[in-house]
């Protein structure tokens, strides 16, 4: 009668932790459901009026206000941004300086990385001491300007790619990466006689997909959004990238903008819709390449984060 007693009493109050675990656990799926669709509709909404406003003609533009639809599709926005043959220099320039950029960045950080990953390499604590130095300090952008000039890359492709190569951030994640992969998986390669680069390139390379996909991702969206090195390096406008072209486009229309108060609105709201039309075109790239970067990007940004 005791034993039952107290079974039951056990019963009981093992029911009401778990009704009220199941009740909290609802109430917080409820508040982060409401909170993630409120942190949803702040980036979606704006991206969408953007993207259907490019798509309106200068009279549905210049009513101005939110337009959730247009209100008189048109596409003379984009016929007025490809009218002008420099967009297509420019987006040539945006995808070659992105590939070589991002290639070689990614390459270049693998290297370092693989070689500081190994304790025995002669003096790794001063090569890493130095890196983590440049993470926290640099010479500015005065300094940096005369190391340009002094090296010939004012008015260079190559100014795109250079000063680009390196960065120690991306080192520590693929070092850290590099130092997960099985030690028996090296030895073994160098017993068949493989040397460091054909474990680098055959080993290394292929297992880390993941945390280079991720670095590629990161390196590529701030590749191809730069527009300050174009600024600071590049007066031929040859070798101007889309993302100036935007810069020159805004410029341009509050310029104009500044010239007609009082006059005309269509050169004002045509500008706008080209400007719009441009940031959809510069946009529409990164927006792609995403979604087949996917699988790698959620593999690699969770590198580390679990610990056995």
């Amino acid at each position: 009668m005791t034993i039952n007693r107290y079974c039951k009493k056990g019963g009981i109050g093992l029911s009401r932790t778990v009704a009220k675990e199941d009740l909290d656990s609802r109430a917080f799926g409820v508040i982060n459901l409401g909170l993630l669709s409120i942190f949803t509709l702040i980036i979606v909404v704006p991206l969408w009026n953007v993207i259907v406003s490019s798509f309106s003609s200068g009279k549905s533009l210049a009513e101005g206000g939110f337009v959730f639809w247009p209100g008189e599709f048109s596409l003379e926005n984009y016929q007025a941004v490809f009218r002008d043959t420099s967009i297509w220099q420019a987006f040539v320039i945006s995808v070659l300086k992105t590939t070589i950029g991002v290639a070689t960045h990614v390459f270049f950080c693998a290297m370092v990385g693989y070689g500081l990953s190994k304790q025995y390499v002669r003096g790794r604590k001063l090569y890493v001491a130095m890196g983590v130095i440049t993470m926290f300090f640099s010479g500015g952008m005065i300094p940096t300007y005369l190391l340009i000039k002094s090296l010939g890359l004012l008015n260079s492709f190559w100014v795109y790619v250079i000063p680009a190569l390196f960065s120690y951030y991306d080192v520590v994640i693929l070092m850290n990466f590099f130092r997960n992969v099985p030690d028996s998986l090296e030895e073994s390669a160098k017993i068949d006689g493989a040397g460091d680069w054909r474990i680098f390139l055959k080993i290394f390379i292929p297992l880390s997909m993941p945390a280079l996909a991720t670095i590629a991702l990161f390196n590529g969206v701030g590749q191809w959004n730069d527009f300050m090195t174009t600024k600071l390096y590049i007066t031929d406008e040859s070798l101007y990238p889309l993302q100036m072209k935007l810069y020159e486009i805004i410029v341009q229309s509050q310029t104009q903008s500044m010239q007609n108060i009082g006059g005309s609105v269509v050169i004002e709201t045509t500008t706008k819709g080209v400007q719009l039309a441009t940031i959809v075109i510069t946009t529409l790239p990164i927006v792609v390449m995403y979604p087949i970067l996917q699988k790698y990007f959620i593999s690699g940004i969770m590198l580390g984060a679990v610990k056995e």
